[in-house]
């Protein structure tokens, strides 16, 4: 049996260490992680944006769903998780004017992958071609809240 050459034990050694200071620097890095506070003034954490809104939550709970995500209901579309939860918001919203209670809006996304609008069964590609001056601010501040966390 042939001995391991001098120059393979060194490489190895070395392999070794590279590997044992990579970890250190892994495990210092991770102490310095800090969950209370953002990087950014004014702003949540940047894990604390994973929760869902106060409408999705109340919307999902309504649906005897628990918390998700999103509050999907059958027959809507569908659209990124993010989208579907400034959708929630927005029927909270429309919920809370009796003259905008019985406008159906539903939020997905189109073939081609762009976002649509649908009001009362009627697609829009953009918020700005709703009819209603009323439904669009309502879709508007849902997203400037969505934005801000709440």
């Amino acid at each position: 049996m042939d001995q391991i050459p001098l120059p393979v034990w060194i490489a190895g050694g070395i392999a070794i260490l590279v590997i044992v200071v990579i970890c250190v620097i892994f495990i210092l890095q991770r102490r310095r992680v800090d969950l209370t506070h953002s990087k950014s003034p004014g702003q949540k954490p940047e894990w604390i944006k994973t929760v869902p809104p106060p409408e999705t939550v109340a919307a999902t709970q309504a649906d005897g769903e628990g918390i998700g995500l999103y509050d999907y209901d059958p027959g809507e579309g569908l659209a990124a998780a993010f989208v579907e939860q400034i959708e929630d918001i927005v029927h909270a919203r429309l919920g809370e004017d009796p003259a905008l209670a019985g406008i159906g809006v539903d939020f997905k996304t189109s073939p081609s992958g762009e976002l649509e609008v649908w009001v009362d069964g009627k697609s829009y590609m953009d918020v700005s071609d709703i009819p209603d001056e009323r439904l669009r601010e309502v879709v508007r501040q849902a997203i400037s809240s969505w934005e801000q966390g709440g």
